[in-house]
């Protein structure tokens, strides 16, 4: 018997405030994002007032994410 399963990638399910802080700081400062990580990090840390390191990191993830898809 031949099993024909798939295995299904699915992207990252990230909080709906996670997605409204990012694309909020990407249209209020759009020339200051990249395409990089490590920059869009250290970007995150000195305009915003996150106090948790994971937080931080999960609005710059998801700028960079966002920068790196073409918009419609």
């Amino acid at each position: 018997m031949v099993s024909t399963c798939r295995k299904i990638i699915m992207g990252n399910i990230r909080p709906t405030y996670i997605k409204r802080v990012a694309v909020e700081l990407v249209n209020r400062y759009p020339t200051l994002f990249s395409e990089d990580y490590e920059h869009n990090k250290q970007i995150v840390g000195k305009i915003t007032d996150v106090k948790s390191v994971m937080m931080r990191n999960k609005i710059a993830g998801y700028v960079t994410t966002f920068r790196k898809h073409p918009r419609i």
